[in-house]
């Protein structure tokens, strides 16, 4: 037996075909010994051993890493027995099914690799390229250490596949995916979801589908979840309206980029957008693009929108023809680079200082020193 598999010692056929089905959803394979007797070998090596109520009566060695399964809750013997032996855990199935899920996944993923974290990109109103810097922003975080992870958020955004030019290959749209709430491992997902590549970068995305609804809340945090464990800049692509079932980003979330355009009506519905992010304001920055047709400035409209400006952009006229013709081409000295790059700058100063005694409001506090981007 490899030593990063876990040992099952199961003799409840129904309760075994369970484990497997869990298993396989965490992408994890399974070492499986008949009885105590044979799994000695392993015994100290597995990474994690799942028993049930049977195998008990073999007297299983003590080690750390014991997982009980049973058929629902176990009765007051079988917890006196749990006790004696030092179980860590046990998992009624199918009340608790989700906990095995999530000890296969730890096992496949090890550790939580440092380095992850959540940008949720959201538009101050409609048509202001919040797809396009969302994507920006996933390509250009391609360049990191663990990549990155991109997600379509917005069913009514036309498709970030279609943006990507990706949207006959194969592989997961939301709808495909069977997750509720279940925990998923990254590597899992990566084999179901198809890929951008494209200039030597790769990136996993997960786009709505045609007439498809809104990712649900649950399956959300999961992939969320997986990104981030693996080490993974998740980029999400929101809708305007930010309610309840995008909150695994925006409450996930180290950076919310507001994309507005550089125009009246755009501020006064930008500001409406704002309000639904109350109580997040310190992780919100504003990305203004231009040209404005009035000649405002961007700290302007990022004075009359209540947010703090993060930088400015200019329309890239060329961009629309290059998108239909063949998907988003990110150049790596245009205007749109240089925001993506500034964006994550921030986004990774909020978590870094969210783990030392600094608040992580005060990463995101505006200060003299933040220029916008020459256009």
């Amino acid at each position: 037996m490899a030593p990063e598999r876990p040992l099952v010692v199961i003799t409840d056929e129904t309760l075994l075909d369970e484990v497997l089905r869990l298993a396989a959803a965490a992408g994890c394979e399974l070492h499986r010994a008949p009885d105590i007797v044979s799994a000695r070998a392993d015994w100290s090596r597995a990474p994690l051993i799942v028993l049930d109520e049977l195998s008990l009566d073999r007297e299983p060695p003590p080690r750390a890493g014991l997982l009980l399964v049973t058929k629902g809750m176990p009765e007051a013997a079988i917890w006196q027995r749990v006790f004696d032996l030092g179980i860590e855990r046990v998992v009624p199935i199918p009340d608790r099914e989700a906990d095995l899920v999530s000890a296969f996944a730890d096992v496949v993923e090890g550790p939580r690799v440092p380095g992850g974290g959540v940008i949720g990109v959201v538009g101050g109103r409609g048509g202001a390229g919040t797809s396009v810097f969302a994507t920006a922003l996933a390509l250009t975080a391609c360049d990191g250490a663990r990549g990155a992870l991109l997600l379509d958020c917005d069913p009514l955004g036309g498709g970030l596949d279609l943006l990507l030019g990706a949207e006959t290959q194969t592989g997961a749209r939301w709808p495909d995916l069977r997750l509720q709430g279940d925990r998923i491992s990254m590597p899992a997902l990566s084999e179901a979801l198809p890929e951008y590549r494209r200039a030597g970068k790769r990136l996993p995305f997960l786009a709505c589908g045609p007439a498809a609804p809104a990712p649900d809340p649950s399956a959300l945090a999961s992939v969320v979840d997986a990104g981030c464990r693996a080490g993974k800049v998740v980029v999400c692509d929101l809708p305007r309206h930010l309610g309840s079932d995008v909150e695994p980003v925006t409450e996930a979330a180290d950076l919310i980029v507001m994309v507005v355009p550089a125009e009246v009506r755009a501020c006064a519905a930008a500001r409406q957008v704002a309000a639904r992010l109350s109580g997040n304001e310190d992780r919100v920055r504003l990305v203004v693009r231009g040209p404005s047709p009035g000649a405002i400035s961007p700290q302007d409209i990022a004075t009359a929108v209540g947010l703090p400006l993060l930088t400015s952009i200019t329309t890239d006229r060329h961009l629309p023809k290059s998108v239909d013709d063949a998907g988003l081409l990110l150049r790596p000295r245009s205007n749109l680079t240089r925001a993506a790059r500034l964006a994550l700058s921030i986004a990774t100063a909020g978590r870094s200082t969210a783990t030392t005694t600094t608040t992580r409001a005060a990463a995101f506090r505006p200060t003299a020193a933040t220029e916008p981007v020459a256009s």
